[in-house]
């Protein structure tokens, strides 16, 4: 299985507080990639994979509910877990318009650094075992086309038994290998 490192996107405008999310989940298996907007955001979700989303609620420009928004109407990240992160006191109104806007969770500074790192190791786990059943999916696929080509083999009297054999064996090569270097 192919181990890829989860990564965290860290959403906020002021860099002092990207510094700081980068040290509270320093130790995590986890790559924290900071943006200082929710346009920036949006650019690194359409070439990147994220574990889950830490999300500043205010900012100039597009506000992190708005940010928020477009994130979980692209088919492409709308699964992403997004973590509100907000200095301003906790105010019932803003905390259900982050749950309106797609969070798992609301959370005023200043917070637990520990309580935190919990939350986002659950993310990351379950990530990984989500990335891990993709890959088992994707064998098991490729192990079925291996058994089509066995069975077309045997069956198919115009079928050329050299080319089905070839690709018999290029599929099992191929999951193989995908077993050998993850």
């Amino acid at each position: 299985m192919t181990m890829c490192t989860a990564k965290a996107l860290a959403v906020d405008d002021r860099k002092e507080n990207l510094l700081a999310l980068e040290a509270i989940l320093q130790g995590l298996p986890l790559e924290v990639v900071g943006v200082t907007s929710g346009d920036d955001a949006l650019k690194r979700l359409l070439v990147d994979d994220f574990a889950v989303i830490l999300l500043d609620a205010q900012m100039p420009g597009m506000d992190g509910f708005e940010t928020a928004g477009h994130i979980k109407n692209r088919q492409r990240t709308r699964h992403i877990p997004i973590v509100f992160l907000t200095a301003v006191d906790y105010d019932a109104h803003l905390a259900f318009r982050g749950y309106q806007a797609g969070a798992v969770d609301y959370i005023t500074k200043p917070f637990d650094p520990w309580v935190l790192r919990s939350k986002i190791a659950v993310f990351v786990d379950l990530w990984r075992l989500n990335t891990e059943l993709a890959e088992r999916a994707a064998e098991r696929d490729e192990l079925g086309r291996a058994v089509d080509d066995a069975l077309l083999l045997l069956t198919d009297p115009g079928d050329d038994p050299a080319d089905a054999l070839v690709r018999v064996r290029g599929r099992l090569a191929a999951v193989r290998d995908r077993r050998r270097h993850g």
